[in-house]
């Protein structure tokens, strides 16, 4: 039986499952198996050597951020990359007019944003139908996805799309979970929590770590982990690639053909936008959206007694240190930081001297001090 099909009976049994206490640890043994499945899927792709069935598409990243459109055919994917980018991607009215992946680019808020018009994709995508495994492959490259969704179309095509994306361990809108795992070579299994466990016993802890030959470690627990959680993280520390922690915009597209509750309920989902790419509607409050979603912030540069530099700023994504925009301007000007000053949100005062950990904020100013080195 082929893993794709295992991977099909463990769904079909765990819809079939009724959720009740005497059912749990039967589906979090199902759930670790799916995930155990899922993972083997993930791998088996990437040692095909990248075939056509699992390769990405070939297109170097480039600018300041990607942003990658996934959606089912005809939603309109290529005529919203028309509408942001100077690209031409075909559009047509049947499914699958666009067969490759179609690059263009945003200028926004002085950021070049790379943007990926890939394929269609269809139910059945991770396990190999269409060229669903290179939409995936690809959008695992992406800094944010963009899911296109027709506003009047199949009212799961959102949980369906999670569920490819899943399958080929893309986590869309989580954190990693926070769960601590420390493998020993004695001792047994040791498992201890911060919260009450309401999903895990630890006889399926123990059942699901002994599934990958770990029969000594160390577990900490600091959330309420599902089996699920467990498995990613016991996946990425035998294959820290395995699993993408990516963010996910949802954009509504077609909203002309539906009705005011119908688009008053879509507006207000969280990382939703709606818009019609027909009569260009909503476009703006689209961009502005992908910007915060991004996570983008601009940091701009000054030299003592000049003003600052307000045309060639850098971009960095939300979190970002000092320490990484002075790696942004030379990779060897940390080491020679004797301090650094800083105007703006992230200072409690103008200006503030400030440290390499510092974390920056959007349109921050910051000069940097070097130290008197001799020759």
């Amino acid at each position: 039986m082929s893993i794709t099909q295992k991977i099909k009976d463990i769904e079909n049994e765990l819809s079939r499952t009724q959720k009740n206490k005497r059912t749990e640890y039967h589906i979090g043994l199902l759930k670790g198996k799916l995930a155990r499945y899922r993972a083997q899927l993930v791998d088996q792709i990437a040692k095909s050597g990248g075939g056509a069935s699992g390769a990405s598409f070939e297109v170097a990243k480039s600018g300041d951020a990607r942003v990658a459109l996934v959606g089912f055919p005809s939603v309109g994917k290529s005529s919203l990359l028309n509408l942001l980018t100077d690209s031409e991607s075909a559009i047509a009215q049947y499914e699958f007019t666009t067969l490759t992946c179609v690059p263009g680019f945003l200028t926004l808020h002085g950021a070049r944003i790379q943007i990926l018009d890939l394929p269609g994709i269809i139910r059945g995508a991770s396990a190999g139908k269409g060229r669903g495994r290179q939409v995936i492959a690809t959008a695992r490259s992406a800094d944010l996805i963009v899911m296109v969704l027709d506003a009047g179309g199949h009212p799961k095509q959102k949980e369906y799309l999670t569920a490819e994306l899943e399958t080929m361990g893309i986590r869309v809108n989580r954190q990693k979970p926070n769960i601590g795992l420390r493998v020993k070579t004695s001792g047994g299994v040791q498992i201890n929590s911060t919260v009450p466990l309401t999903q895990l016993t630890p006889e399926l802890i123990k059942h699901l770590i002994h599934d990958y030959k770990i029969f000594h470690c160390e577990l900490l627990f600091h959330e309420d982990a599902a089996p699920e959680d467990l498995i990613d993280i016991i996946e990425l520390h035998f294959r820290p690639s395995s699993r993408q922690y990516l963010r996910c915009m949802y954009v509504y597209n077609k909203i002309d053909i539906t009705s005011m509750e119908e688009l008053n309920e879509l507006a207000h989902q969280e990382h939703t936008a709606v818009i019609s790419c027909e009569l260009k509607l909503n476009l703006d409050n689209f961009v502005r959206q992908l910007w915060n979603e991004l996570g983008l912030v601009r940091v701009y540069t000054k030299t003592r007694g000049a003003d600052p530099d307000f045309v060639e700023g850098l971009v960095m994504f939300q979190g970002a240190t000092v320490n990484d925009v002075c790696l942004q301007i030379h990779r060897n000007l940390p080491s020679i930081v004797k301090h650094v000053l800083v105007w703006g949100r992230s200072a409690k005062y103008n200006p503030q001297q400030v440290g390499l950990t510092h974390q920056i904020e959007d349109e921050d100013v910051i000069e940097v001090v070097k130290r008197i080195t001799a020759d």
